[in-house]
């Protein structure tokens, strides 16, 4: 299997845009083979999925979704945030998802830093950030507290199928995080 992480990426980043350049080519030619699949915005499955933006989670392969299938709302830490419950509102209001999957991985960045990182942003920009970090030690944890989040919003209608899970980015398997 080919990765982006096995492309020789040499000056990639400093040399004045060429990783976009990169992706604004492979869009050409994307496009060039393109035919519109006739969807809406509207998941076939009816789900949302929640997860950390960490380039090493495929969500689509691990899950086995196709393009249409799910809604993917990805951050740092795959956190429930008030954009995520915005995000999930939107999803579930207007475009009809019923299903919720939080995941949360082995080895997130999250784990390694602290609330104190916006301090050290004001210290250097001269200007806290307004959001929380949102760190944490317990992945687990974590994935509760985003469950509870999800299940306790006055925004979303669909609660009873909130489920959080932990992707082991060494196995590739996901581990079922029991809400209680």
């Amino acid at each position: 299997m080919t990765t982006s992480a096995s492309v020789p990426t040499e000056g990639a980043i400093s040399s004045g845009g060429r990783v976009t350049d990169r992706l604004v080519n492979a869009n050409e030619r994307y496009a060039a083979a393109f035919s519109d699949p006739g969807m809406d915005a509207r998941p076939v499955l009816h789900v949302a999925v929640v997860a950390c933006m960490d380039a090493r989670l495929d969500l689509h392969a691990a899950l086995g979704l196709e393009l249409g299938d799910c809604h993917t709302i990805r951050n740092a830490g795959g956190v429930v945030t008030d954009d995520v419950i915005r995000s999930l509102t939107i999803s579930q209001r207007k475009l009809g998802t019923r299903s919720i999957v939080l995941i949360h991985h082995t080895g997130c960045g999250l784990e390694a830093i602290t609330e104190e990182f916006r301090t050290e942003l004001e210290m250097e920009v001269g200007q806290r950030p307004a959001w929380a970090v949102e760190a944490f030690r317990d992945v687990d944890q974590d994935v509760r507290q985003s469950m509870q989040r999800v299940r306790t919003s006055p925004f979303l209608l669909h609660t009873d199928d909130v489920r959080g899970f932990v992707f082991d980015v060494k196995t590739g398997l996901l581990r079922e995080i029991d809400p209680a």
